[in-house]
């Protein structure tokens, strides 16, 4: 229906409603009719679908072929292990899964805005979310629009609709019914559609759709229709298990072959290799990454980042850029008074007061202060409410807020000079003037400061005016300023240039008069009462940065990660907030506008794009330029949004990061990461814990592989070395499943290395076996053969009958003291401490005592073909079985000493 072109009669007719707005009861039928006024996300999978999503990754399709012909050769025991491993997996990947789309259920509840609307004829405050066609909106500065509303009335009301036409000058509304069917929405100004927010005046509309409905409901079905890309840590899993396939199955098959043709049992050798297939095969590497991610998103949602995509969190390691809005993720999205220009004084006032003031309750006929701040409570429209927050446009609340923190409590001066008239803000007048006059209770003790007699005359009827606005304005309308020693002439040069010093700093500016009048004036004319003004004096106002971002930045350059700042605002200010954040340094050349943006080719904006620090004026379509540029040079990005139009870039992003608070529900859906608390220095705890997590992969992938070669190897150069096979298919299962399972499962809680922030992201291109990872597997797995073989050899020399379970024990053990010497890069398992890491501590012992269970428990030595061994055997195998941890040790001091030189 084509509301825009109503009356506004036939609309409340249409939608069976009044000015008065709807009945509690019909709101409650209607909500029944129409549902929530919510995005409705895309069909969800089943549980069942959910769960059997699970079972697609390569490995492990690979694992339950190996459990199928496991089961046909009689091996019901490996089987059933290796299923058990299988399921567990899934549960845990389901579980994590399940749990996230929870919480992005409870994060949209709770994000939920709230609204004003008029029921029963009076106006309630109720959830956005209950919003139905036919209620009566009050729409203020500062609010954003809960549905698509048809205007019943405005004053003076300008909708900010950027979100969703990309056209960033506010747009002035009415009333009045237009004529044309298929005008855009952006000229349909007599409507305001959901998503959008209104930065000056005020109207009342009705409520025309709500939910998927609306306009912005249209473009989520859109945005949900999209395909996830596969992460850095899918792909170069999906490549490795390929590759470790094919590997596994030559190594087996020539294992397999040596054996036949050297007169072994064709059966022994064919379930032998099976088995070494299984082993060699780390079947535990999904469920630890799995847990990794689970527990690092656990872990992060208590630091106000709700992940929605799993493997993003191993993503964050990668991260080269942070391209960040600046608004409410490096600042406090709070605008707030930081200086003032009061009796010939340029005062700070970042604490919350004045740092250098006079006696502000002074009864001296002149106190500048005093009049300014009484000034400032008067002519503001901001309220606050019962629990203290201050409600309002951006300005008028820090205007609210100064007064109120000097003492000048509106609500209070309201009862003795309430507010008569007022000519509200123009864009073409740049201010707005309002008038007060004594109320009956004027009289009436009260905690504010007096008013300001010389300046207030004609006794109990006299009437004051207080206009504020751009000083360059008023400075032409005004005959003379404020000092303690009187009213003073205007020295115009002095003023301008405090006014331009300030504006240098990246505050805004806004200046504060009055005029006294023996009564209302008739003629309400801004020409008529916006003259004869006396100056009181001039506030600076910033949106400040927030504490904790300075560290963040600080942190992510220690960390090679570059932080850009992308902002809306004037280019002075975001200098201004940039350089206090520490993201730009004295270079011209890293700063540009949207404009300039603009006229740059996809080519040329690539030259520069990595030299460039801070995007100021940009329109939020311009953020996928942006994204694309350094995505083109090679980097890896991160990228914050809240807006309709923020949605695709947060999805081309590699990392895109929604704001919770202020964040549509587009935005959060296209994104991979919430800020809850839309804070800047959350995304870099993030970044720490990504790179933790990584790294935990990285070791357990080290400690498996290092363990299934040192398997291989041991079974495939015995027959080279005239040995027998050493090890039964029982011993090896029974390795990997002790071994890879529970000390694999405990390094995923390694905390993070010394220095984690301190080094340059790993490009996301980047093999999983850098860094000496591959060399590590083969010569640490090489030494583990040789000391299982050199066991089995020295045994069987001297005459032990035990020397298989000799073998066995061995190289059990010998990954025991392996897991304990990799669990970080350079720094020695004894500076780490014993209990840091108190599951692997756990998993070693229960390890250890199985171990001993399966050689010491006579039940058990028939199962796994064991038999107790001595105690000089157990010494003797036990002495062999700490080469591997010494060998490391001593590779981690070398590390270190090579790094100080």
């Amino acid at each position: 229906m084509n509301w825009h072109q109503k009356k506004i009669t036939d609309a409340l007719k249409d939608l069976n409603s009044s000015a008065q707005g709807l009945s509690s009861e019909e709101a409650q039928r209607r909500l029944e009719e129409y549902g929530p006024n919510e995005l409705k996300e895309k069909a969800k999978k089943t549980v069942f679908m959910m769960f059997l999503d699970q079972f697609k990754d390569f490995m492990i399709i690979v694992l339950i072929i190996a459990a199928v012909i496991s089961g046909f050769i009689g091996e019901l025991a490996d089987t059933i292990a290796i299923i058990v491993i299988v399921v567990l997996n899934a549960i845990i990947g389901f579980v994590q899964e399940y749990r996230a789309e929870k919480a992005m259920a409870a994060l949209k509840k709770m994000a939920a805005l709230s609204t004003t609307v008029i029921r029963n004829g009076l106006p309630e405050t109720i959830a956005g979310s209950d919003l139905v066609p036919g209620d009566v909106v009050v729409l203020e500065a500062g609010k954003i629009v809960p549905a698509d509303m048809r205007f019943i009335e405005t004053a003076l009301l300008k909708v900010e609709e950027a979100a969703l036409t990309g056209e960033s000058v506010p747009v002035e509304k009415h009333s009045q019914e237009l004529h044309d069917r298929d005008l855009p929405l952006g000229d349909r100004k007599n409507m305001a559609y959901k998503g959008t927010f209104s930065t000056y005046g005020r109207g009342t509309g009705i409520v025309v759709a709500t939910g998927m409905s609306t306009e912005l409901g249209k473009i989520a079905n859109m945005l949900q229709e999209e395909e996830e890309v596969k992460t850095p840590l899918q792909k170069r899993l999906a490549t490795f298990g390929q590759k470790l396939a094919i590997a596994v199955l030559a190594i087996c098959a020539l294992v397999f072959g040596i054996g036949v043709v050297r007169g072994e049992p064709a059966l022994l050798m064919l379930l032998t290799a099976i088995s070494l297939a299984v082993a060699a095969i780390p079947e535990a590497l999904p469920a630890v990454i799995t847990i990794s991610l689970a527990l690092g998103a656990k872990k992060l949602v208590k630091q106000n980042a709700l992940i929605r995509k799993l493997p993003a969190v191993e993503t964050l390691g990668s991260v080269t850029y942070i391209c960040s809005d600046k608004t409410g993720t490096l600042t406090l999205n709070k605008m707030t008074v930081e200086e003032m220009y009061v009796d010939g004084k340029l005062v700070s006032t970042k604490a919350g007061k004045l740092e250098s003031k006079e006696d502000v309750t002074s009864s001296l006929p002149h106190f500048p202060a005093s009049t300014l701040f009484t000034a400032l409570a008067l002519s503001t429209d901001s309220i606050k409410d019962k629990d203290g927050r201050l409600m309002g446009d951006p300005t008028e609340t820090a205007l609210f807020d100064i007064a109120d923190k000097n003492g000048f409590n509106k609500q209070e001066l309201e009862e003795k000079f309430p507010r008569v008239a007022e000519i509200p803000f123009d864009s073409d007048r740049k201010c707005m003037t309002t008038f007060h006059g004594r109320s009956a209770v004027s009289g009436h003790q009260s905690s504010v400061p007096p008013p300001i007699p010389p300046l207030v005359r004609g006794g109990e009827g006299g009437v004051v005016s207080y206009t504020k606005g751009a000083i360059e304005v008023l400075i032409d309308k005004a005959d003379n300023i404020m000092t303690s020693e009187g009213l003073k002439p205007i020295d115009r040069e002095d003023i301008l240039r405090v006014s331009e010093k300030m504006a240098a700093d990246g505050l805004r500016v806004l200046c504060m008069t009055m005029r006294s009048w023996d009564r209302l004036p008739e003629d309400m004319s801004p020409d008529n009462v916006e003259t004869g003004l006396t100056i009181l004096g001039l506030t600076g106002m910033m949106d400040p940065p927030r504490e904790e971002a300075k560290d963040a930045v600080s942190i992510c350059k220690a960390a090679g990660i570059k932080p850009v700042m992308i902002t809306g605002d004037h280019p002075i200010t975001a200098r201004t907030i940039a350089k206090r954040l520490g993201i730009l340094e004295d270079d011209s050349k890293a700063i540009i506008t949207g404009r300039e943006l603009e006229k740059l080719s996809l080519e040329e904006f690539e030259e520069k794009v990595e030299h460039i620090r801070v995007y100021a004026r940009v329109a939020p379509e311009q953020k996928i330029k942006i994204v694309k540029a350094l995505q083109d040079k090679g980097e890896f990005v991160a990228m914050t949004g809240d807006g309709v139009n923020d949605a695709p870039a947060l999805k081309r992003a590699d990392i895109g990061v929604a704001m919770g608070i202020t964040g549509t529900d587009v935005s959060k859906e296209a994104s991979h990461m919430i800020l809850l608390d839309d804070n800047f220095a959350t995304i870099v705890k993030a970044v720490k814990e990504g790179r933790r997590i990584f790294d935990n992969i990285r070791k357990f992938i080290k400690y498996t592989m290092t363990s299934n070669s040192g398997e291989i190897w041991t079974i495939f150069l015995a027959p080279f070395l005239g040995l027998p096979i050493p090890l039964l298919p029982i011993h090896i299962l029974w390795i990997n499943l002790v071994t890879d399972g529970l000390p694999g499962l405990a390094l995923a809680a390694e905390p993070a290395e010394k220095g984690i922030m301190q080094r340059p992201p790993r490009h996301p291109r980047e093999s999983i076996f850098a860094h000496g990872l591959g060399t590590h597997i083969v010569w640490v797995g090489l030494l583990m053969g040789a000391a299982s073989l050199f066991t089995q050899a020295w045994s069987i020399r001297t005459g032990h009958a035990h020397w298989q379970t000799m073998v066995f024990t061995v190289l059990c053990l010998s990954q025991m003291g392996h897991v304990l010497a990799i669990r970080s890069e350079t720094e020695s398992f004894f500076k780490q401490g014993f209990l840091s890491n108190k599951p692997l501590l756990g998993a070693f012992a229960l390890t250890f005592a199985l171990q001993m269970a399966t050689i010491y428990i006579p039940v058990l030595n028939p199962v796994f073909k064991t038999e107790p061994l001595t105690l000089n055997e157990l010494a003797f195998t036990l002495a062999l079985s700490s080469v591997v941890f010494i060998a490391v040790e001593i590779e981690k001091l070398w590390k270190r000493r090579a790094k100080r030189r």
